[in-house]
């Protein structure tokens, strides 16, 4: 069965969003968050081919946001961020544009724009050769200055997750946030669901345990589990789960294109983790 990672890199992004076309992003089922999680946060960056890359991310400290490597990893220039809920109901969305895309955001591009900016890095044992279960899929942005009037979420301590073993992890159900449409039946023509890209706002939902590994939280996303309200999909990676108030893991990978069965998520209570970015976070 094929793994696919839940970013969603765009090329000419702007383009499509004014243009209406829905690109695959969403969260299956999710409802819209509103003010729910008001640290959970959506970012963009350049690829060094120019395209934009979308995903998610949580604010961990005034100065530091989580989300996965394979967010930033290859990635030009700084990081676009925004906290507001509700990007836009229709196209266009005002999103500002690299003056120059191969380079990538920079600071006068952001300033400009009057949004919030940061410096990505992924953890070092990252590598998108690897196994998605042992990759290392984590990365933080620093923030160019503190985020104001928003609380950071609480991670998990270290091996936090371990008491949720079987058959206790398929009784638990975890809570999953991240910025795109949901998976729905379109307006006209076809009744299948299929993602929708509009309105573009973080979505909150529920998702059941599937399975716990030594650096992998699995996850069912299916949205006819009576245990759970949906998953993740395109767009949502590194986007929190939240269990009991803690941040446990950030949205990593799936296991097909439709977003409607397993999610995979990377840990966040392991030392590999919390020792690498608490020096950022502090």
């Amino acid at each position: 069965m094929k793994l696919i990672r839940r970013a969603l890199a765009v090329t000419a992004t702007l383009a499509l969003l004014a243009a209406g076309i829905s690109p695959a992003t969403a969260i299956t089922r999710g409802e819209p968050d509103g003010d729910a999680h008001p640290n959970v946060a959506l970012i963009f960056t350049y690829s060094s081919s120019g395209s934009l890359q979308r995903c998610s991310a949580t604010l961990i400290s005034p100065t530091t946001l989580l989300t996965a490597a394979h967010c930033v990893s290859g990635t030009v220039g700084e990081s676009f961020v925004t906290f507001e809920s509700v990007i836009g109901d229709a196209p266009p969305v005002a999103i500002p544009r690299a003056s120059n895309p191969t380079v990538g955001y920079t600071d006068q591009d952001l300033a400009a724009a009057g949004a919030l900016s940061g410096t990505s890095t992924a953890h070092p044992d990252y590598s998108d050769t690897a196994p998605v279960t042992a990759r290392a899929d984590v990365a933080v942005i620093v923030l160019d200055a503190p985020a104001v009037g928003i609380a950071p979420a609480e991670l998990a301590p270290v091996g936090y997750l371990d008491q949720y073993q079987a058959p206790l992890l398929s009784k638990t159900t975890f809570e999953v946030v991240g910025y795109g449409a949901e998976v729905r039946k379109p307006d006209a023509g076809a009744q299948k669901p299929e993602p929708m890209n509009f309105p573009l706002l973080r979505r909150a939902t529920t998702s059941p345990g599937q399975k716990l590994g030594t650096q992998t939280l699995q996850l069912q996303g299916n949205p006819n589990d009576p245990r759970g309200g949906g998953g993740t999909c395109f767009g949502d990676s590194g986007g929190p789960v939240f269990l009991n108030g803690y941040l446990v893991a950030v949205s990593s990978y799936g296991f097909n294109t439709i977003c409607r069965y397993i999610d995979g998520y990377q840990r966040t209570d392991i030392a590999v983790v919390q020792d690498w970015f608490a020096p950022a976070a502090s």
